[in-house]
């Protein structure tokens, strides 16, 4: 288990990874930037908590990528199960930091940031079990054609850019939970984890 926590490096990527995390739903909750729409002809209005989640999904997939293949086939420990915990302490975490900070400030908008962290880190999960140079790229490309193509109008997302929906939206978080299920499902048989 010693072995299993340095090979993928839980600490020295993880903790960091969730502290900074939280100091970007706490400090950038308030910030947006204008980009260009890509559909629209007029501007995208981005905030800055939706490019939070990409750091959680990040970490995790450097620390599930950190392997000892040929001590892992030999092991008698279940190492697919200790990824699929470790998957999901750190999205547990970064759900909870983000409900916690969204409950004390009052900002909706936090709470859009833990239920991508659902959405993305089940994608990136999916996505790793298919292709594992595909686990950090399709998070990040996710959220980057969601920021440019996923708005019809002002403020008006479509429906499959599930990431810029409002916090209220049950359905959306249905959603992402549900991805984020499949994904520890997909995780936990791919041989990119054993």
């Amino acid at each position: 288990m010693i072995l299993w926590i340095r090979a993928r490096r839980a600490f020295p990527v993880l903790v960091p990874g969730l502290l900074v995390f939280l100091a970007v739903i706490t400090v950038g909750r308030q910030e947006n930037v204008l980009l260009p729409g890509l559909i629209n002809s007029g501007r995208n209005h981005v905030q800055l908590v939706h490019f939070a989640p990409l750091i959680v999904t990040s970490t995790l997939a450097h620390c599930l990528a950190q392997r000892l293949a040929e001590a892992e086939l030999t092991t008698v420990r279940r190492i697919r199960l200790l990824d699929v915990g470790l998957v999901t302490v750190t999205t547990a975490l970064a759900v909870s930091a983000s409900c916690l900070v969204a409950g004390i400030t009052h900002t909706d908008l936090v709470y859009e940031a833990g239920r991508n962290t659902l959405f993305l880190v089940g994608l990136m999960l999916i996505a790793g079990g298919l292709h594992p140079q595909a686990a950090t790229l399709s998070p990040v490309a996710w959220v980057f054609a969601a920021m440019f193509a996923g708005y019809r109008d002002y403020d008006r997302p479509w429906i499959w850019a599930v990431t810029l929906h409002p916090a209220h939206i049950v359905v959306t978080a249905c959603f992402c939970l549900l991805v984020f299920t499949a994904g520890l499902v997909v995780g936990g048989r791919s041989p990119r984890s054993s």
